[in-house]
């Protein structure tokens, strides 16, 4: 039985139909995946499912008690509270009480409270009349799996980590059906990657919108895509359905042709004259006039992005070169962002930047760049080095003004390759029409951002594009045309990118940020990392186990514990679990673009708290071991 089905769908926003003659269902333990252009009705397609749009005609029919929960791509400023509370929301009575039962039966200061103690006497009665201690054991699970700690201040998160608390918060309901939109935006690939898996152990049925095509792989079982208002519904996995797709257009095509040399024919028998009118049948009229219908509502694919980008007079050989770097925000007082940095970039090169949130992306292309000076060792730059730079945050579009003003900056035409265009027929080659120009870009939406400051980005001329996570909520065809693009460009291109099979496709070498700053190049993009890694890595153990093969074993004493020595080992654990919590959330609080804007005692007092806590963690682990061969 399908836990929702659509059937003939159409809904619009006053203007033309956005939707229609949609059928659709989704079945239990289904994970569906949504695709399409950017503003082609997918994020209108899942309000439609999840039941905050009703459609303009059509049904829609849902299991009994169907719960859905939905996960938007942005997060809402006003969400507040701990992370715990945050979780918790959405389930009433219930959830007022387990907020009130975690926070008193985690406030050590009412420990031996007789009061607190009877609050929760009557707590856990009322909880278990309402039949929460179930959803209390659920909320633990999904929090336990994010690895986030619940009693830390949800505002005080990340963007990465406030997805995930919201993702906890969505299964907290435990929903029959979870609807993501753009559920990877921001994330690095570790995080990336915990979703996927994340995703797989819950066993939810789902329905996502992603650009993430290796994601996209992992995760679903199924793929629909919305075009020019209909549903098809694709059967396959992602190769054969770009392979099918193609088929489709290429024959929908011939049967285009065919038609309108049939119309056209038509057309001229209508218009022979006297003759024509002496031996009219009406019936052919009548046929006519219905191909002319058919004809006129015809619906267009639209046209295809046009990215051309405006390259610069060549560089020298060399673009960049850096010797022994190490960078720390306040000298060498602390462990530096940046470690023994030693590379050479040369024209033409297409290098991909990779490594978790926080970990120094942004300070390494700055450094890269001229714009930090480095603590130890040489940067050089080469010559008739112009470099146009892509910001992730899309700092260079001012909101407040409108498409054409921030293209044109004053100006009725751009200059692209020594050509001059219209700024309307530039803003056209990447799918703003002349109304949308003459729009705020305040009013777009995060993909039409993205690809408005891809324009803006491509009309400096440049023989060095430096690109910080280009590719979020862009479409998956834009997404291939720039890929192209980026082969095609004679420049060098500096791309941070948590997108696997964007790398894949483009670059050609990485470099890795690894724990303590050091920096590493790959030849290849993420996948061949991948492979090196696990080479340097079996290489590793194999010298490792040769080692231990030649020393002799001593033959070990039995040792009991003391009862002092129990109770370290059994508190052991939770330390550890807390120590790596708290690692976590400042390696997440780093990978915040404003963190490296604060003053600069704030940030070194930061590095120094991870300092600190890294090196508990390696003294517990170690003494966790001890303690553990004694028992």
């Amino acid at each position: 039985m399908s836990l929702i089905a659509m059937r003939d769908i159409k809904f619009g926003f006053g203007g033309p139909v956005l939707l229609e003659g949609i059928n659709f269902q989704i079945r239990q333990g289904e994970r569906v995946s949504l695709l399409g252009r950017n503003g082609c009705g997918k994020s209108t397609l899942l309000r439609l499912v999840q039941g905050q749009l009703e459609p303009d005609s059509g049904e829609i029919t849902c299991q009994p008690n169907l719960r859905v929960a939905m996960l938007s791509q942005s997060v809402r400023q006003d969400i507040s509270g701990k992370v715990f509370d945050v979780v918790v929301q959405g389930l009433g009575n219930a959830g007022k009480l387990l907020v009130e039962y975690h926070n008193i039966s985690h406030n050590t200061s009412n420990a031996h409270s007789a009061d607190s103690d009877a609050r929760l006497h009557e707590l856990h009665d009322e909880l278990e009349k309402e039949d929460s201690w179930k959803k209390l054991n659920v909320i633990e699970t999904v929090l336990s799996m994010t690895g986030i700690d619940p009693e830390i201040q949800f505002s005080d998160l990340s963007a990465g980590l406030k997805r995930r608390v919201l993702t906890a918060k969505a299964l907290a309901a435990e929903p029959d059906l979870l609807i993501l939109d753009e559920p990877t935006n921001h994330l690095d690939i570790e995080s990336i990657k915990w979703l996927e898996d994340f995703l797989l152990r819950c066993q939810k049925s789902l329905l996502f919108v992603t650009h993430d095509r290796r994601f996209l792989k992992k995760v679903s079982t199924r793929i629909v895509e919305i075009d020019r208002g209909k549903l098809f519904n694709w059967n396959c996995d992602y190769e054969d359905y770009m392979k099918r797709k193609e088929q489709l257009i290429l024959a929908e095509q011939n049967q285009w042709n065919q038609f309108d040399k049939r119309l056209a024919r038509e057309e001229y028998w209508i218009r022979q004259g006297v003759k024509a009118r002496r031996t009219r049948n009406e019936g052919r009229v009548k046929a006519l006039q219905k191909m002319r219908e058919v004809r006129s509502q015809r619906r267009y694919q639209d046209g295809q992005v046009k990215i051309e980008i405006n390259a610069a007079r060549r560089s020298g050989d060399i673009v960049v070169k850096a010797n022994g770097v190490d960078f720390s925000y306040d000298g060498s007082n602390t462990k530096p962002i940046i470690s023994d940095l030693t590379a050479t970039i040369i024209r033409g090169d297409r290098i991909g930047i990779i490594g978790p949130n926080g970990q120094g992306k942004t300070t390494l292309l700055r450094l890269l760049l001229g714009e930090l000076s480095a603590t130890n060792g040489q940067i050089r730059h080469g010559t008739n080095v112009q470099c146009a730079y892509f910001d992730q945050l899309h700092g260079q579009l001012n909101l407040n003004e409108t498409l054409l003003e921030n293209i044109g900056e004053g100006y009725g035409t751009v200059i692209v390759n020594g050509r001059k265009k219209h700024v309307f027929a530039y803003l056209a080659d990447f799918l703003f029409d002349a109304e949308q120009a003459k729009a705020k870009v305040s009013s777009l939406s995060g993909g039409e951002r993205n690809r408005l400051q891809i324009a803006k980005v491509f009309t400096q001329p440049s023989n060095l594009l430096v690109l910080d996570e280009p590719t979020n909520d862009l479409d998956v065809e834009t997404l291939e045309l720039l890929e192209d693009m980026l082969i095609e460009y004679p420049g060098t291109v500096l791309l941070v990118s948590h997108d696997r099979a964007f790398l894949n496709n483009v670059v050609t070498s990485t470099l890795v940020l690894e724990d303590g700053g050091k920096v590493t190049e790959y030849v290849g993009g993420y996948d061949d990392w991948l492979r090196q890694r696990a080479d340097i890595d079996s290489a590793k153990e194999e010298k490792s186990a040769a080692k231990r093969k030649i020393a002799k074993p001593q033959k070990a004493r039995p040792v009991k514990l003391t009862f002092k020595q129990e109770r370290e080992l059994e508190r052991l654990p939770s330390l550890i679990e807390k120590l790596e919590k708290q690692i976590t959330f400042l390696h997440e609080k780093m990978s915040e673009p404003s963190f490296y804007k604060q003053d600069g005692a704030m940030i070194a007092e930061t590095k120094a708290k991870l300092d600190e806590f890294d090196g508990e963690l390696t003294n517990a682990y170690s003494r966790w071991e001890e303690l553990a061969a004694l028992e």
